[in-house]
């Protein structure tokens, strides 16, 4: 792959809470689609598409310091950077 389209397609691991080592404040400010089992999904916490799986919080539960419980889904993940357009190059697996 060229270094100009490595930057086209998200990463292949990402999360949203800042303490994660898989954080990444510049692709977030980017936008990031995610579609888990073919359907276009806003409220995942952290994917990863080599091992095909998300997590998303469960319901309003959270720890005892305050951040969101999270389940692990396990599925077909794509990502792409949403301010590419409809067109945007998609991250997934091979």
């Amino acid at each position: 792959m060229s270094e100009n389209n490595t930057q086209d397609v998200p990463p292949d691991h990402l999360a949203v809470h800042p303490a994660s080592p898989h954080f990444n404040a510049e692709v977030l400010q980017r936008g990031v689609g995610i579609r888990f089992k073919g359907r276009q999904r806003t409220d995942i916490e952290e994917y990863s598409i080599p091992e095909g799986w998300v997590k998303v919080q469960a319901g309003k539960t959270v720890d005892r310091k305050g951040r969101p419980l999270l389940i692990k889904l396990q599925g077909e993940v794509e990502a792409w950077f949403e301010d590419l357009g409809e067109d945007a190059p998609v991250a997934k697996k091979d």
